[in-house]
């Protein structure tokens, strides 16, 4: 548990940034193969049009991932949940696509290649739906999504704080700091050397 207190930012961090990258790459691939009944050409749904949620959530993940490494302890645990609730819908959702391959996944682009719409126009169509590894390469991801939510809520509270470079450093009380602000008091005709 000592290591995984260590490095619970940096894994954390990682997982974030590798499962948001699977998604957003998986939503430009095809995710589900449409056999047309009418002997017509096979149709490719990509990931975005499958699961329409796919890009957006994705990016969110990706914005976790930088979010957690600034915020401090308690956003920090915010949005360590963010991260377990967001991996737990996208990994039902996938699911669903992979498991029931929906009309309502493949319809848009059969609307688009045959013209037809709607569920009683599209029916008909259909001689088969499969899947290819896309889906399953970001239902991998989302397994990553949350554990990374999980790392961020069991370690979160423990992670090092920001170094200096992340502070602020107070103004001088007295005197200029550098050659600019000391020119500046000698044209309004202070000595800046006392």
């Amino acid at each position: 548990m000592n290591v995984l207190a260590r490095r619970g930012r940096s894994l954390s961090i990682l997982l974030l940034v590798i499962a948001g990258g699977v998604g957003i790459v998986s939503s430009t691939q095809t995710w589900l193969v449409v056999a047309r009944a009418d002997g017509g050409e096979d149709v490719v749904v990509p990931g975005a049009t499958a699961l329409p949620v796919l890009a957006p959530l994705s990016l969110t993940a990706l914005a976790l991932g930088a979010a957690v490494a600034l915020v401090g302890p308690v956003l920090r645990l915010v949005f360590g949940a963010l991260a377990l609730i967001l991996g737990v819908v996208l990994l039902a959702l996938t699911s669903i696509v992979l498991a029931q391959h929906p009309l309502s996944a493949v319809a848009p682009s059969l609307t688009a290649v045959t013209g037809l719409a709607g569920e009683k126009a599209l029916a008909p169509v259909i001689g088969g739906i499969s899947a290819t590894a896309w889906p399953w390469t970001a239902l991998a991801g989302w397994v990553l999504l949350v554990l990374a939510g999980l790392l961020v809520l069991v370690t979160g509270r423990r992670w090092r704080r920001g170094g200096r470079r992340f502070q602020t450093a107070p103004a001088p009380e007295n005197g200029p700091v550098d050659a600019v602000e000391s020119w500046d008091e000698l044209s309004q005709g202070t000595d800046p050397t006392r």
